[in-house]
């Protein structure tokens, strides 16, 4: 929470308040404004928006509006996947628990959230939420592939259902990993789709993740595609669909109109998400698992982002990284 003044309630650091945008509006025409006029409004300095003017202490320059909200969305990211972890370790935590908990049979005949074993019940059980769906499907794609022949019958099922939702008037908004935009079958799928569905990517999507009018969720709860999670509980699908809406926004359009995410400097979109993980540390095969690429291409990436930035090693490339600016610019 960013400090309260007199007149000047406290708020979230990535939530401006409307007199500290129009300051900060006034600053950006201007070049700057001075320090007692801001005092009223410590949140401008606080959230960055403002900084001491080098050359007179006694005045405040702006910071780019492009620079301060891609640290505002950065912030927001994170703590976006910092609730993603937390889900995470909370279903991994009770799943084995709602398995053996006897006391549910008669108490509820629609629990807030069901266990689904095995692929046929995860299916029956989407189909049979999605019949009743009127409104939107929020879907997360982290990869797409079928390499046998119920895969490929999963995706006759799914693009029936899909297209049935469409035909009753409903809206269908899918994220998938960015390396998935060109695939056969994401392709084919908007090839086929007749109505309101709509694509984006990014770089790092969360696992996948269903939300069928903002009612009910889907989400896996192991590794193996082979176990998810039901959920109905109004608090948690509304996080999920929360989540979703968040990560859209940030997200590059891939359907029904492609956008060409720009360079910065020789370093392609690519290569800046590449550069962010390794800062923290990743390996080379960590890498190349959360934006969805194989350890050859991601090595490639890694080989030109060092040779653009003069590198001629891992320690000294990670300091170049850090240095150049590219993690604190928008994409």
């Amino acid at each position: 929470m960013t400090t309260a003044a007199a007149g000047h309630p406290a708020h979230g650091p990535d939530d401006p308040c409307p007199a500290g945008i129009e300051l900060y509006e006034r600053a950006l025409r201007e070049g700057g404004v001075s320090k007692r006029e801001a005092s009223a409004l410590p949140c401008l300095e606080e959230t960055g928006l403002l900084h001491t003017d080098p050359r007179d202490p006694a005045r405040l320059e702006p910071v780019s509006p492009a620079l301060a909200l891609h640290r505002m969305l950065r912030s927001t990211t994170d703590r976006v996947v910092h609730e993603r972890r937390r889900a995470t370790r909370l279903a991994e935590a009770f799943v084995p628990l709602l398995r053996i908990d006897g006391r549910g049979a008669a108490a509820a005949e629609h629990p807030a959230i069901r266990v689904l074993s095995g692929t046929g019940p995860i299916n029956e059980a989407i189909t049979e939420a999605m019949a009743g769906v009127v409104r939107e499907l929020l879907c997360v794609q982290p990869n797409v592939h079928y390499s046998d022949s119920r895969g490929a019958a999963a995706q006759v099922v799914a693009m029936s259902r899909d297209q049935a939702l469409l035909d009753r008037g409903g809206r269908i908004r899918t994220l998938y990993q960015h390396t998935q935009r060109h695939m056969p079958l994401v392709l084919a799928r908007y090839e086929q789709l007749r109505g309101d569905a709509e694509a984006r990517s990014l770089d790092e999507v969360t696992d996948r993740l269903i939300v069928a009018d903002r009612d009910v969720a889907f989400v896996p709860a192991g590794g193996d595609g082979t176990l998810a999670l039901e959920v109905r509980h109004p608090a948690l699908v509304e996080f999920l669909a929360h989540t979703f809406d968040r990560l859209w926004w940030q997200a590059t359009p891939m359907y029904p109109q492609t956008v060409h995410r720009p360079s910065l400097n020789g370093i392609t979109p690519r290569q800046r998400a590449i550069a962010g993980l390794l800062v923290e540390g990743h390996t080379d095969a960590e890498i190349a698992d959360r934006l969805g690429m194989n350890i050859r291409t991601a090595r490639v990436h890694i080989a030109k982002l060092a040779v653009t930035l003069g590198s001629e090693s891992r320690a000294q490339l990670g300091y170049l990284i850090g240095r150049s600016g590219i993690l604190d610019r928008g994409a």
